[in-house]
């Protein structure tokens, strides 16, 4: 690994918010795959994809949806591709008794969490092993559909990245591990600073840092104000970095980013001040164990 090479990965759209957030919110996968790729020529070499209904800028899990957006960024860069399986994770509760579940509830089954990316075989995709309060709804991974969802991306030849939000997902990620569902060296993503999960500061990513099995391959990343904080600590840490609109709509706690490119700049002056340069994609490949090292 190149020790002065951060791989930076861009969050184009989450599935929070819409353009009544931000106006660039990038919605269509044309929108989606513009900005991914404007992101690149600005120093990201990773771009992670969720997907949204042109129509209503909902969330989305539509197979066509994801399948455009992954042929247009394949068509315009060299990026890599990590496409979400985090949708179809929400429960929210309706208020009867017994409680059933609101309209708003996306809980799905492994298979179809994960049909786009055994279709698409992307070199990367997320994959959550915990659950959490998400803000005001429940984000549900249970072990049995998490363990099934890393059969299901292993036998399609993708690469899991684990995404962590508290210390119990670490020992979850730990388990998959040992049962050789995900094979090593592990690719984690330490997510800090998401209400309720363990909260964005040094000292806790510097905990979660030191729990990682020791071959990890890891980034890190803050919401809100606390991401180019937490873009820095990542970096000094030795960890690769993400930005992006599915994480941060500011340049600062007053000015709003007009891109999802500008907060990747503003990324890559900061690593330049600590002495340290952005992976091209080539290189993130490397780094990441997605293709052998060059000699």
């Amino acid at each position: 690994m190149r020790n002065n090479k951060i791989v930076i990965t861009v969050a184009v759209t989450g599935s929070i918010g819409d353009k009544s957030r931000h106006p660039a919110l990038p919605v269509t996968p044309k929108e989606i795959a513009d900005s991914a790729m404007e992101a690149c020529s600005a120093g990201a070499s990773v771009v992670h994809v969720h997907v949204r209904d042109p129509e209503t800028a909902e969330p989305s899990m539509d197979f066509e949806l994801y399948r455009e957006v992954l042929q247009r960024i394949r068509n315009g860069s060299d990026m890599v591709i990590n496409l979400t399986t985090g949708a179809g994770a929400r429960i929210v509760p309706d208020d009867s008794n017994p409680v059933g579940l609101a309209p708003e509830t996306t809980w799905s089954s492994p298979e179809k969490r994960t049909q786009h990316v055994v279709k698409l075989n992307p070199e990367l995709c997320s994959l959550d092993v915990g659950s959490m309060n998400f803000g005001p709804r429940v984000f549900a991974n249970t072990l049995e559909h998490v363990e099934e969802m890393a059969r299901r991306v292993k036998a399609a030849g993708v690469k899991p990245e684990l995404e962590v939000f508290d210390m119990g997902h670490i020992e979850i990620a730990k388990s998959l591990l040992k049962k050789g569902l995900v094979e090593s060296p592990p690719i984690f993503q330490l997510c800090l600073g998401i209400a309720w999960g363990i909260p964005a500061n040094s000292k806790n990513m510097l905990i979660m840092k030191e729990s990682l099995p020791p071959d990890a391959i890891w980034a890190g990343f803050g919401v809100g104000p606390t991401s180019f904080p937490m873009v820095a600590q990542s970096a000094l840490l030795g960890g690769n970095v993400r930005v992006g609109f599915e994480d941060n709509f500011y340049l600062n706690r007053e000015i709003p980013a007009k891109s999802n490119a500008q907060l990747v700049e503003k990324t890559v002056n900061i690593l330049t001040t600590l002495d340290k340069e952005p992976a091209s994609p080539q290189e993130a490949r490397e780094i990441l164990h997605l293709i052998q090292p060059s000699l």
